[in-house]
């Protein structure tokens, strides 16, 4: 007989939305084939959830919210199929119920979050239960936690998109939501230079010595320009060196340094949907 995992059972519950006891029937009883626990689940009437559990959830909404002492935040995405429910009262309710559980909580992770109780149940199986109640796929599948000295959250575009900023000290409201509007503007990779991966890098100056070559240069002049666009990289593409877009004449770095000398984002988040 296979061993049934935790992990398993898990993968199940995402594909089908079924409840975690039937999922781990489903798999015992089909001695671990999931092909064969979806078709248990469906003759024992599961229907919604298995035929949906292919479905893509492009929609929903992305809900960003700081803790009361502003020195955490979560960013929580509901994802669903259509931009009708989406747009629905009830289910925007039911998001912003579960990043007000993460906040009072101090959840720091998804897993976390969707076996925490919310009314009776877990996260998980109240999500299970939008399935059956809109008819749609439903998901919990987006999370970002920061903390910092001050963290801001914003949210862009009716729910589309949420953004989570984390200072090394307190900072006036509208300092945040410029550094957060810049991030969701932007889509900085990392806060700076030392941020940037060493794959990232690696691809970034891989592409430019080829470009470069390809225009008929040596490979010592491709060597030596290819650091110049790989700074030109990091200036456009790292937070800190962005142009700041209220005043592209200064860094987002010199608008910082324009508020407190030592002011500077510690972490961030940016989330949207999709």
């Amino acid at each position: 007989m296979a061993t049934i995992t935790a992990a398993d059972v898990n993968k199940l519950r995402q594909q089908t939305g079924a409840g975690m006891m039937d999922c781990r029937k489903a798999l015992v009883e089909s001695d671990g084939d999931f092909e064969q626990a979806v078709d248990y689940l469906r003759k024992k009437g599961q229907k919604v959830a298995a035929l949906r559990s292919d479905r893509e959830t492009k929609e929903g909404v992305i809900i960003a919210k700081t803790a009361a002492d502003g020195k955490s935040g979560v960013v929580v995405g509901l994802g669903c199929e259509t931009d009708f429910v989406a747009k629905n009262e009830d289910f925007v309710k039911f998001a912003q119920s579960i990043v007000d559980l993460a906040l009072a909580n101090n959840i720091t992770t998804v897993e976390a979050l969707s076996a925490a109780p919310l009314d009776g149940a877990t996260v998980a199986d109240k999500v299970n239960d939008q399935v059956a109640k809109i008819g749609e796929k439903i998901t919990l599948n987006k999370f970002e936690y920061v903390t910092g000295e001050a963290v801001t959250a914003y949210i862009h575009g009716n729910f589309r998109m949420g953004v989570l900023v984390g200072f090394n000290q307190p900072v006036a409201e509208e300092v945040g939501k410029d550094v957060a509007m810049q991030i969701a503007a932007m889509n900085p990779v990392a806060i700076d230079a030392s941020g940037v991966s060493e794959e990232t890098i690696a691809r970034e100056k891989e592409i430019a010595i080829e470009q470069i070559k390809a225009e008929g240069k040596t490979a010592e002049m491709a060597e030596k320009i290819a650091a110049g666009k790989l700074n030109k990289f990091f200036k456009e593409s790292t937070l800190l060196q962005q142009a700041f877009v209220k005043d592209n004449n200064k860094s987002v770095a010199d608008y910082l340094k324009s508020v407190n000398a030592g002011l500077t984002v510690t972490a961030f988040k940016r989330v949207a949907l999709g």
